[in-house]
């Protein structure tokens, strides 16, 4: 049978993937081009301690960024935003960013992006990360 929506048991279940070996964020795929139906991509992206993105931009994808728990700060087009947890950005295709923990614990963000522009391609053909207790318990909410 098919549904008008994709149907997701346990966050903690999913896999996790680093996009390259020397990265200090990685990525929990919920939804993808996989999930039928479905374009964008959705994640819970971690960045460990003094971790971040490098700096990088999408020709036609919006991203948005839901701070979940932890702290740290977004560059976009060289001005610097603090991103605390309950903050949402949403970033315009173009637009140059970083996303960086400047914490001392792990920073958890709901990040979307839409089109996926090869993102999910990207994470899915990373390395394999595998999820600690902390992880498990921000994505199973009993660490708020």
């Amino acid at each position: 049978m098919s549904y008008p929506f994709a149907l997701l048991s346990r966050a903690t279940d999913l896999r996790a993937f680093r996009i390259a070996p020397g990265d200090s964020n990685y990525f929990v795929i919920l939804f993808d081009p996989e999930t039928p139906g479905y374009e964008p991509i959705c994640v819970i992206e971690i960045f460990e301690p003094g971790g971040r993105t490098p700096p990088n931009s999408h020709v036609s994808a919006h991203e948005f960024f839901y701070v979940l728990h932890g702290h740290g700060k977004a560059l976009c087009d060289g001005e610097a935003l603090p991103l605390r947890q309950g903050d949402a950005l949403l970033l315009r295709p173009g637009a140059e960013h970083i996303i960086e923990n400047l914490g001392e614990t792990k920073l958890y963000t709901l990040t979307v992006m839409t089109p996926n522009e090869g993102f999910a391609e990207l994470i899915r053909a990373g390395l394999p990360v595998e999820l600690d207790d902390e992880d498990r318990a921000v994505l199973a909410g009993t660490i708020a």
